[in-house]
């Protein structure tokens, strides 16, 4: 126990010390993590419902409702692109934690995840009064989110783990996360409700686990819907399954690190 809390002690301040490195220097500080996500909603909301006019079917659609939603999808979906984009060079990039024996290596990965859920938790903060700015909703469904993001939490820190661990091996990995990132983002339904999908596609949707978790947030937060226990159920089981692979994936490979870094 004593170990656990030592490593989450370490976990916490090396996450914020990552988040204020990102804005050491500048006039604001942590006020653009505030400000980016605003900036970001009003150019996609601009661009796509007002250059694309883009539709999403719902009983009262105008820009700031899309807005939100598009904003909600994006939310969730960053927690997974930060934290899997940067995972490939952390280790790499911290050549220094890898001579030192005690240091728990295992945590860096953890702590990018726990940067990218700090942004998510603002930018999700802010989603939550914008919609009750707008819409004038409040729902007690939000309670869910933590429950909702769960799987998607587990199932990033395992793919994390592994790519951490991959990077090390294979640097061109660093190199084709940009482009896994971009393809996903347009393979999940974020700029695109599910009923726009053709028939003969919708099983891509089924076979994509962050369209499940985009659905639930914009269910939870936006709609006041419960979320899909089904998929909760096993979206949890499979996200933890992932997490212990990729936790033992690194533990195996860790001890390679010296020699190749």
């Amino acid at each position: 126990m004593k170990n656990f809390l030592s490593s989450l002690n370490l976990t916490l301040q090396l996450t914020k010390r990552d988040v204020q490195s990102r804005y050491q220097g500048s006039v604001l500080g942590l006020l653009w993590s505030v400000f980016t996500p605003l900036l970001m909603l009003g150019v996609y909301t601009f661009v796509f419902s007002v250059v694309f006019k883009a539709k999403w079917n719902l009983p009262v659609e105008n820009k700031m409702t899309f807005a939100l939603v598009l904003f909600c999808g994006l939310t969730a979906y960053n927690i997974f692109a930060e934290t899997i984009s940067r995972a490939p060079g952390i280790i790499v990039g911290n050549p220094n934690y890898i001579k030192r024996v005690i240091f728990p290596l295992e945590i860096l990965p953890v702590t990018v995840l726990c940067a990218a859920l700090f942004n998510g938790v603002v930018s999700m903060v802010i989603l939550i009064v914008a919609n009750f700015l707008f819409t004038g909703h409040l729902y007690w469904t939000v309670l869910y989110l933590p429950v909702v993001i769960l799987p998607l939490l587990l199932a990033t820190l395992g793919v994390g783990w592994f790519l951490a661990s991959l990077g090390v091996f294979v640097r061109d990995v660093n190199q084709l996360m940009p482009v896994v990132v971009t393809v996903l983002l347009f393979m999940s339904p974020i700029f695109y409700p599910v009923s726009a999908i053709p028939d003969s596609l919708k099983h891509l949707f089924h076979l994509n686990p962050i369209s499940y978790v985009v659905e639930d947030t914009r269910q939870v937060l936006l709609w006041g819907n419960s979320p899909n226990w089904l998929w909760l159920s096993i979206g949890t089981i499979l996200g933890l399954m992932t997490s212990i692979l990729g936790y033992i994936w690194f533990q195996k490979t860790r001890k390679g690190f010296a020699d190749v870094v």
